[in-house]
């Protein structure tokens, strides 16, 4: 039986803003930074660094004081957190939990699937809202190709199924595209997106690995995409479903006139950044509170709850850190430095 529901530990005095008025109500949390696959643009699993994850109740300590601090969404992250064996624990916590106004939290997973098979039904039993799948190419070599592990496509698309059959809704599923790499796999994944009515997103590949090499060159942007997937079909564009969304939406208009849900969505934060509507901070592996995905700079919350710190005065830290949230990110501008942390840390 889940757990009753849990108000959030002190009411609202005020939402969790930063100095640009932005309203913070997103929090990526990354549960482990271990992974199971070891894809040719990221650095998991390659013995960089040893493995950090805080604890069960380190993990609901200060989750319960970002939603007392009006997070109403938290995105669990990684890595790859279906590693994690007190995933469904987390879960069940996470979903027992109330913000201030007394609603309950939006609980995302992002998860490269290969586990996803068993755990979808006990994930959505245990109050996961959302799942989105990364998944860099539809053809089974290339994907290996990508990922190194043989035969990983198969247990990924099982996954997929497996969380269409659980009844997760709006199922995303997230393509990293590098020019020359697996930019050939845009109109497979269109293909995808209708046969499976399932909403796939493309991302422009961004600066996030210290010892990759990126360039302007390598980037696919949002328009190159529009032009490809207008070519299989005429794109309508579809509102935003809330104003700090990072994907623009699309969908074919035959599926649209005939109701179908699959949907297209583009990240562009090269070509079209997004960052005048972010809502969005990171909490790393190791407990560190980033407040970009490109800080140069993280804060150690861990650190504090090994000294003690109460609730109150790690609110009162975590609310001066998002004031000095930074304003955008500079990608392709000159002086442009990439993150402090790997990715694997940060949490996608």
């Amino acid at each position: 039986m889940p757990p009753a529901p849990t108000p959030a530990t002190t009411p609202l005095a005020e939402p969790l803003r930063d100095k640009h008025g932005r309203a913070i109500t997103d929090l990526r949390l990354s549960v482990t930074d271990r992974c199971n696959y070891r894809c040719v643009y990221c650095r998991a699993g390659d013995g960089a660094a040893p493995f950090t994850e805080l604890s069960l109740d380190e993990l609901l300590r200060l989750s319960r004081i970002f939603v007392s601090l009006g997070i109403q969404k938290i995105r669990l992250t990684g890595g790859e957190p279906l590693l994690r064996r007190d995933l469904l624990d987390l879960v069940r916590s996470l979903a027992a939990l109330r913000t201030p106004t007394g609603d309950p939290l939006e609980i995302a997973l992002t998860t490269n699937g290969h586990l996803l098979a068993p755990v979808a039904q006990p994930l959505r039993d245990a109050g996961l809202s959302r799942i989105t799948i990364s998944m860099d190419a539809v053809d089974p070599e290339a994907f290996a190709r990508i990922t190194r592990v043989p035969g990983s496509y198969t247990h990924v698309l099982a996954g997929l199924r497996a969380a269409q059959a659980a009844g997760f809704q709006s199922i995303k599923i997230n393509a990293v595209l590098l020019r020359g790499f697996n930019d050939d796999q845009i109109e497979p994944f269109a293909a995808l997106a209708r046969s499976e009515q399932v909403i796939v997103r493309f991302i422009e590949f961004m600066p996030l690995e210290e010892d990759r090499v990126w360039s302007p060159q390598v980037v696919v942007p949002l328009r190159e995409i529009l032009s490809r997937l207008n070519r299989i079909a005429p794109l309508v564009e579809l509102p935003p479903n809330h104003p700090s969304e990072t994907a623009r939406r699309y969908a074919f208009a035959p599926d649209l006139a005939a109701g179908l849900r699959g949907e297209i969505g583009i990240i562009a934060p090269v070509s079209q950044p997004f960052c005048g509507h972010c809502s969005r901070i990171r909490l790393t592996s190791d407990g560190k509170l980033r407040t970009c995905l490109f800080s140069q700079s993280d804060h150690d919350l861990h650190g504090l709850l090994q000294r003690g710190t109460s609730d109150a005065d790690l609110a009162a830290h975590i609310r001066r850190i998002v004031d000095r949230k930074e304003e955008r990110h500079h990608i392709g501008e000159p002086g442009f430095q990439k993150p402090s942390r790997s990715m694997v840390h940060i949490g996608g």
